[in-house]
C-alpha cells in the first residue's frame, strides 16, 4: 500500500506540473509581452485562455499536500522543516498571483492593473521556481530527518537548476497551449507569436538539462544513476521523443496534437525522476516503506483516492474538455460592473 500511495504521489505531481505548470508558463509570458499597447493582445489571449480553469489547477496541489501529510508524514515534517522557507515563498507567490489575476481584469486604473499584472507575472516564477527548487534539494539527498533549515538545503547547484528548469518547462507548456487557444478565438497572428517561444523555451529545456548533466552526477548520484538507467532511463527517452514529436508539430503548424505531445514529455520526466529515486522517499536516508504511515491510514487514504478518482476524476476531464473545447466562458464586464470604483476610468 505504501508503494502505491507513493505512485499516486507521484502521479499527482506531475498532474499538477502539466495542469498547475500551463498557467505559470502563461504568467511567464505575460511578463515578457511587453508593454501596456504591445502586450495588449497577447494579455488578452492569456486572460480569456486561463479564466475558465486557473482555480482547478490547484486542486492538484492541494491533492499532493492531503497525501503527503497523511501516508508519509515523516517525509512531510522532514520536508517542511528543512525546506520552509522556499516552501513559505512559495505560497506566497502563489497567493499574490491569484490576487493578481483576479482583480487585473475589472480594474480600470492603468496604474493599478500595472501593479496586478506586474503581481501575477512575477509570481508566475517566483512559485515554479521554489518549487524547483525543493525537488532538488530533496532529489540531491540535503533533506534527511532531522535536518535543520538552512541555505544549502535549496540554494545550492542541483535546486537552483531543478527551479530554472520548472520555469523552462512551464514556460513550454504555457506557449504550447496558448498557441491552440490563439486558433480557437481566431487569432491566428497569436499562434505563430507563440509558436515561436514555445520552441524557444523548448530550447531553454533542452539547454538546462545539458548544464544539470554534471551538476547532478556529483551533487545528486542517487537519482542520476537513476535516471541513466532502467525504466528512469526509458522514460527520459520517451519523454525526450515526445518533446521532439512536439517541435516537429509546431513547425508544420499541427497544433491539434500539441497539447498532449507536451503534457507527455513533462508528466514522463516526473515519472522518470520518481522512479530514479525508487525505494526512498528522501534519497539513501529513508525509504517508501519506512516513511509510511500507520497501516490502517494507508487503508483509508487507498479507499478515499479511489473513491476521488470515481468522483472527482471525470469531472476534471469534462472541465478540461469543455474548456478546450471553447465551452466555458469568462466573466463579461457586466458581470464584474459591481466591483468597480468611481475612479477606475482614471
Amino acid at each position: 500500500m505504501a508503494e502505491f500511495i507513493a505512485w499516486v504521489l507521484v502521479v499527482a505531481i506531475a498532474a499538477y506540473a502539466c495542469a498547475g505548470g500551463t498557467d505559470y508558463g502563461a504568467g511567464f509570458w505575460d511578463l515578457l509581452a511587453g508593454g501596456a499597447e504591445r502586450g495588449k493582445r497577447p494579455r488578452w489571449l492569456i486572460d480569456h485562455a486561463m479564466a475558465p480553469v486557473w482555480e482547478v489547477n490547484n486542486v492538484w496541489l492541494i491533492f499532493v499536500l492531503v497525501i503527503m501529510w497523511t501516508g508519509f508524514p515523516t517525509v512531510f515534517q522532514a520536508v517542511f522543516s528543512a525546506l520552509w522557507l522556499p516552501l513559505a515563498l512559495a505560497a506566497v507567490g502563489l497567493v499574490l498571483r491569484g490576487a493578481g489575476f483576479a482583480l487585473r481584469k475589472p480594474t480600470r486604473r492603468l496604474a493599478q492593473r500595472r501593479i496586478y499584472g506586474a503581481m501575477f507575472a512575477v509570481s508566475s516564477l517566483v512559485t515554479p521556481f521554489f518549487l524547483g527548487a525543493v525537488l532538488g534539494g530533496i532529489a540531491s539527498g540535503r533533506v534527511k530527518v532531522g535536518t535543520t533549515a538552512s541555505a544549502d538545503a535549496w540554494a545550492n547547484g542541483t535546486s537552483v537548476l531543478v527551479g530554472l528548469l520548472a520555469i523552462a518547462a512551464t514556460a513550454f507548456l504555457g506557449a504550447v497551449f496558448l498557441c491552440s487557444d490563439a486558433l480557437r478565438f481566431g487569432a491566428h497572428d497569436l499562434a505563430d507569436y507563440f509558436r515561436v517561444r514555445a520552441l524557444i523555451a523548448l530550447g531553454a529545456v533542452v539547454v538546462l538539462a545539458l548544464i544539470a548533466l554534471p551538476v547532478t552526477h556529483d551533487d545528486a548520484r542517487y537519482v542520476w544513476d537513476g535516471l541513466t538507467g532502467g525504466l528512469g532511463l526509458l522514460l527520459i527517452i520517451l519523454a525526450a521523443v515526445c518533446g521532439l514529436a512536439t517541435v516537429l508539430l509546431l513547425l508544420r503548424r499541427s497544433h491539434g496534437w500539441t497539447r498532449y505531445t507536451s503534457v507527455a514529455s513533462v508528466a514522463l520526466t516526473v515519472g522518470a525522476w520518481g522512479c530514479a529515486q525508487r525505494p526512498y522517499a528522501l534519497p539513501t536516508s529513508l525509504t517508501v516503506a519506512e516513511a509510511a504511515g500507520a497501516a490502517h491510514t494507508l487503508r483509508w487514504l487507498v479507499i478515499v483516492t479511489a473513491i476521488a478518482i470515481v468522483l472527482v476524476g471525470p469531472a476534471l476531464v469534462v472541465l478540461y474538455r469543455l474548456d478546450t473545447m471553447g465551452e466555458l466562458e469568462e466573466l463579461t464586464d457586466s458581470d464584474t460592473e459591481a466591483v468597480r470604483t468611481a475612479g477606475d476610468n482614471a
